[in-house]
Parts: structure tokens; sequence; C-alpha cells
């Protein structure tokens, strides 16, 4: 379990970067497996997520996750929909006694509390939605509730640059986008450079006044750690855990 040093000192709040540690599942999915989409056993997944829940002091049916899809999809939370099935890639909600939960295996999971107003939010941040607008399009929501608010965001655990290779057709998209996003990439080789997913979504928070800071783990590298997507490709393993990060309005 990681905290952000920032958000630990809210007392509103409670968050929680969950590791795989701690949990119910075997084999590949050892052990806090949290994604419902894997083909982990159902009944793994669901004390799992029980596990989480208690951690979090929420009942099991306040733990709101969504189905992802790397989108710049942004759904805000009320008491009108938060029972049905949540299509996005990232969450925000004035609910309290609600806790909003972000799955990844090397994607960037952000927790953002927005101090004035009382909003909490989660963003799944892969490199599709992070290039279409994600992170902009949540602050963009939390700001149409109040525009007059102090933010505070948290980077998870993700895939280090180190561990990023990406090809050439890779870097010449996001090059097109803007040449300022050369600062991003280092060349590995000839034929393959090394991305900074981290550096890209804290650029894209600091760009909009965000106040950040980072649980800077790898996902890749830290095996005992994390589930990894890339890593169980290299591995040729037929499918992945998923870890779970959280924030809760208390």
């Amino acid at each position: 379990m990681f905290y952000s040093k920032k958000l630990k000192k809210f007392k509103q709040i409670k968050h929680c970067f969950f590791s795989k540690k701690n949990g119910f599942s075997k084999g590949i999915y050892k052990s806090l497996n949290c994604g419902k989409g894997s083909k982990d056993s159902k009944e793994n997944i669901k004390k799992n997520l029980d596990h989480v829940s208690k951690k979090l002091n929420v009942k099991g049916d306040k733990l709101i996750l969504m189905h992802q899809t790397h989108s710049n999809k942004v759904v805000e939370i009320k008491k009108s929909n938060y029972k049905k099935k949540i299509v996005a890639d990232a969450m925000i909600t004035k609910m309290k006694g609600i806790a909003l939960g972000v799955l990844t295996a090397d994607c960037v999971p952000i927790v953002i509390y927005d101090v004035k107003n009382e909003v909490i939010g989660c963003i799944h941040a892969g490199w599709k939605g992070a290039f279409s607008g994600i992170i902009k399009n949540t602050i963009n929501k939390m700001k149409k509730i109040n525009s007059n608010s102090r933010i505070y965001a948290s980077v998870g655990p993700c895939i280090g640059k180190k561990s990023y290779e990406v090809d050439e057709i890779f870097y010449k998209m996001f090059i097109a986008k803007s040449k300022s996003n050369k600062i991003f990439f280092s060349q590995k080789n000839s034929m393959k450079k090394l991305f900074d997913l981290r550096k890209f979504v804290t650029n894209s928070l600091l760009k909009l006044n965000i106040s950040v800071d980072q649980v800077n783990k790898d996902t890749f590298t830290e095996k005992s750690y994390f589930f990894s997507y890339r890593r169980s490709c290299k591995l040729k393993q037929k499918d992945y855990g998923r870890c779970i990060s959280t924030i809760c309005l208390l």
C-alpha cells in the first residue's frame, strides 16, 4: 500500500495505491488482483475487492469501478448512476462515503482532490487516454462544479521510462501533435525509443496549474509489488492481474 504525502495530510479523504500483495488470487494473478476484466476466478476478485473496501471503510457496493476503454471520457458519480455500469476512464464525485477506484497494470493511476469544493476524482491514464485529453477533461469537469478550486493530484505507480520501449511510429504521432513532446522520449537504439509516460502525464497536470506529487514506482521492474501488462507479455503469460488505486470522501 502506497500513499501520497500531500493527500495524506487531508483528513476529509482516504486514498491508497494498493500493491498486489495481501489478496486471495493464485497463479499469475497472485494475490490482490482487482481486475474484473481479467480471467481470474470471480470469487477471488470479489474477495479482493471486499478486502479493499474494508481497508477504506466503505461498504462493498460503495466501491465504484469503471469499465475502462482507454478513452477520454469522464463521468460524474451521483446518486442516480453510482449503481450502474460506468463506461469511462475517469470519475469525479461530491458524494461522501463512496470510494472511486481505478485499475492499472502499467498505465498511470491518478487520484485527485479539490480541497475547496470537496470533490474527488480518479483517472486511468494510459498513453491513449493521456494523448487524447483524459486529464484535461477531468479537471475541466471538476472546475465546472466550481471554477474557484484548489486541486491536488497524485500520480501513482506506472511503467517507468527505462522499461517503456516504443517504435518510431509511436514517437512520430506524439511529435505531430506537438514538437515540444520530444522531451518525453530518449533514444534506446536505432529502432526503439524510450517513452516517459509518468513525465508526460505529470506535465499535462502541471499545465493545468494542478499541484502534483508522485508515488514513483515502476510497475514493470518492481515485480513483487505490481502487476504489469508488458511484463506478462514478455513472459508469454495468457493474462495479467490489475492493481487498484482508490480515493474516498469521508
